[in-house]
């Protein structure tokens, strides 16, 4: 069956990796899986991440980060589903616990996180948020 959401998949894959303690998840490769990944490293909410062609397909191996035994991304949660697609301008990007968080976001000039999108003044699909 294909999948609705590829990118919901990678996001819960993390979180019930997290919720595991696992070191790393696997997720199959994909460019906007890759943005995103690389956005969640330089935030910080992960250790990094990897191309894994151990199997048939090209998949991402994500490793997960603690910090005290505790997982780093406390929440994390899609915006803009299939079904309702969520967009909004530098001015109206939506803020995570009172700027604690990020947003992630798609934009012109490629998937970026909350505060570089208002840096940088473009606005673009509302991808997910994470604390």
């Amino acid at each position: 069956m294909a999948m609705t959401d590829p990118l919901g998949d990678m996001l819960t894959r993390i979180r019930n990796g997290q919720q595991a303690k696992k070191d790393s998840v696997l997720s199959p490769a994909s460019k906007l899986r890759a943005n995103v990944l690389e956005v969640l490293q330089r935030e910080g909410y992960i250790r990094g991440y990897s191309d894994d062609a151990s199997g048939k397909h090209a998949q991402l191996r994500i490793e997960l980060k603690y910090f005290e035994g505790e997982p780093a991304i406390k929440h994390v949660a899609r915006v803009s589903k299939p079904g309702r697609r969520v967009y909004a301008g530098s001015k109206e990007l939506p803020v995570v616990r009172n700027g604690l968080g990020i947003t992630i976001v798609s934009t012109p000039k490629g998937v970026l996180s909350d505060a570089e999108a208002r840096t940088e003044n473009v606005g673009g699909e509302v991808l997910a948020e994470v604390f």
